[in-house]
């Protein structure tokens, strides 16, 4: 098996114990929730910092199945800030321009294969560059307050994080990828809403892959969708409270030196609670669980995210 995917600032990248694989690069899967469609407080500046960590004592093969090695217990801690700027740069009557930009430190990476790590080698360091120019939709409004706002980005993955063939988990994909969005929240009441954010992932060939996957040129992930949702309900006119949730699913295969490679599709979809608090229109703070469920080819554990957002 080759191993080669984290969330947002690790990347398993290559472990050859079989014939299945991790492939896919970091994604957004559970860092965005409630109140996804818009940005709280109008154009200007944004700074969010995201603290996660996950635990996981579970790798699945493509059936479903623990892989079998004596120990898989995965732990990694990450810290993502990112940069926002809406500004005043209009799109025809309805929308405006803004840019994003995100940047992943893995702060803590363990991996115990219950062989001393003769399996699996890992690393923390800098993740890989994000940035997406976005257009942000003006909210519709209704007689009660806004009732829809929606938002569109093309966000680009560059591989500028801590990479090294001779690491089976690196923060670096090392290998471009494109992964556009679409994020809309609609307001089923003033105080019950809905979020989503649905994304679809392309990547480019690493020409440098780890030495795993031994006498290989270029290695290139399969294309993937991938979504977050969400609901939350306004307990009071500062707490927030809700579900959220997140699924991923690999629909082309990865192919190795230009060819298909069958049986190494992941997926994975979890669920679980939330909650936001917003100390004043320009600083809030949103918590979220995630319980994975129904893994192929990738870890199965439980995710735990704590988010800070503040507009300057």
């Amino acid at each position: 098996m080759m191993i080669k995917n984290l969330f947002l600032a690790g990347t398993l990248c290559g472990v050859a114990l079989g014939t299945h694989a991790y492939d896919l690069p970091t994604v957004n899967l559970g860092m965005t929730s409630f109140l996804d469609g818009g940005l709280p407080a109008g154009t200007g500046w944004y700074a969010q910092t995201y603290l996660q960590n996950y635990d996981a004592n579970t790798l699945k093969d493509q059936s479903g199945q623990r892989l079998g090695l004596p120990k898989t217990n995965l732990n990694y801690q990450v810290e993502v800030e990112q940069l926002s700027y809406l500004s005043n740069v209009r799109v025809g009557k309805h929308a405006s321009l803004g840019i994003n930009f995100l940047l992943p430190f893995v702060s803590k990476m363990d991996m115990n294969d219950g062989l001393n790590n003769a399996a699996l080698k890992a690393q923390g360091g800098f993740g890989d560059l994000m940035i997406g120019p976005f257009i942000q939709f003006d909210p519709i409004m209704g007689s009660q307050g806004p009732k829809f706002v929606q938002r569109i980005e093309f966000q680009v993955n560059l591989p500028t994080g801590n990479y090294n063939q001779n690491k089976d988990i690196n923060p670096s994909n090392n290998a471009v990828s494109l992964d556009p969005y679409w994020a809309a929240t609609y307001w089923l009441t003033p105080k019950w809403t809905v979020s989503t954010r649905i994304h679809y992932l392309y990547n480019f060939k690493n020409n440098d892959p780890s030495y795993s996957f031994g006498d290989v040129e270029d290695i290139q992930a399969g294309q993937a969708i991938h979504a977050n949702f969400a609901s939350s309900y306004a307990v009071t006119n500062k707490l927030r409270l809700g579900v959220n949730g997140y699924w991923l699913k690999q629909i082309t295969d990865t192919k190795v030196d230009g060819e298909k490679v069958k049986d190494r599709r992941e997926q994975i979809w979890a669920i679980g609670p939330g909650a936001m608090y917003s100390f004043s229109n320009d600083n809030h703070v949103v918590a979220n669980a995630y319980f994975e469920q129904d893994a192929q080819n990738r870890p199965q554990g439980t995710r735990l995210q704590v988010r800070y957002i503040h507009h300057f």
